[in-house]
């Protein structure tokens, strides 16, 4: 609790006081359209693992309870449609995956163990997904993965020697892919962050509010969350 207090008093906190609203690459974005929120996209698909990104649905949802000026969405890929996720849940998504249609995009991990079953093994073979990442990429999204979403990210070539996290079963394969692989729970390189496994999508989260609405408003968040970010947040100058 004092934490939070100290945060909410002085505005900065969790690593982030150099890292505010105009320094970031959503927000820059978010400049030419003041008039709307900025609009965080998630991405689902069969196979991916709940936790994953319910994680920072809440997280992002809270955040806009709270005052931040930001409207989340599940997309998915191939348009509107029933997800079976990673332990069975079922959800039905109702908006399909537009790739220049986000602010932010979270992409989710889930399914790595399974090489042949869904999940992100399917989605770096499916080369439109691929494509469409390129894209967004290029469009100004800031692209975050969590967990083994971050390989989604590497397999459109997106990391190659980028400073970047993924979950710690999954890191050779991201370093044999030429990812610069950190330590940290999160690593934020601007347009592109990256996350550990599977929980750290709350710590993802919890900095991109940090880093887009600024530290009172996150401290808001854990407050209802009960949660505190963990962990640290690698982020280039």
């Amino acid at each position: 609790m004092r934490r939070r207090n100290l945060l909410q008093a002085s505005g900065v906190g969790l690593a982030a006081a150099a890292v505010g609203v105009s320094a970031s690459p959503a927000a820059a974005r978010g400049t030419a359209a003041k008039s709307r929120p900025t609009r965080v996209h998630i991405l689902v698909y069969d196979g991916a693992e709940e936790q994953d990104f319910i994680g920072p649905r809440d997280v992002f949802g809270h955040a806009a309870h709270v005052g931040g000026a930001l409207r989340t969405s599940l997309v998915r890929p191939g348009g509107p449609g029933e997800v079976t996720c990673a332990f069975g849940t079922r959800i039905v998504v109702d908006q399909g995956w537009n790739p220049t249609e986000a602010d932010i995009l979270v992409i989710p991990g889930g399914g790595w163990g399974d090489p042949e079953g869904p999940g992100v093994h399917r989605l770096r073979e499916n080369a439109a997904v691929l494509r469409d990442l390129r894209r967004a990429h290029r469009s100004g999204t800031v692209l975050a993965g969590v967990c083994t979403g971050v390989l989604v990210l590497s397999a459109a070539g997106l990391l190659k020697g980028r400073p970047s996290t993924t979950h710690h079963l999954a890191k050779d394969a991201l370093t044999q892919e030429g990812g610069d692989v950190l330590s940290s729970r999160v690593v934020d390189d601007k347009d592109i962050v990256t996350a550990g496994g599977v929980t750290s999508g709350l710590d993802l989260a919890l900095w991109m509010v940090t880093r887009e609405w600024g530290a009172p408003v996150a401290a808001k968040v854990e407050a209802v969350l009960e949660y505190e970010q963990r962990g640290t947040v690698w982020r280039r100058d």
